[in-house]
């Protein structure tokens, strides 16, 4: 499955530290494997820190929020 994230949401994982950016790369690719959600279903993954607000077209992905609490 192909994962398309916003230009923010780029720019959050650019700027995280290390360890936060690992998990939420974990979250991209579990969520990567989610073949459950539909276009109008917007989901949630949430690790130790961090989180993924997302979507599902078809065969693409779509993180639409991603943030960290550390």
């Amino acid at each position: 499955m192909q994962v398309v994230m916003l230009q923010m949401v780029a720019n959050v994982i650019s700027d995280v530290p290390d360890g936060a950016r690992d998990e939420i790369i974990m979250l991209l690719y579990a969520v990567s494997k989610d073949t459950s959600t539909q276009a109008q279903n917007l989901k949630a993954a949430f690790g130790e820190w961090c989180w993924l607000i997302y979507t599902a077209h078809g065969n693409v992905v779509e993180i639409l929020d991603v943030g960290c609490a550390r």
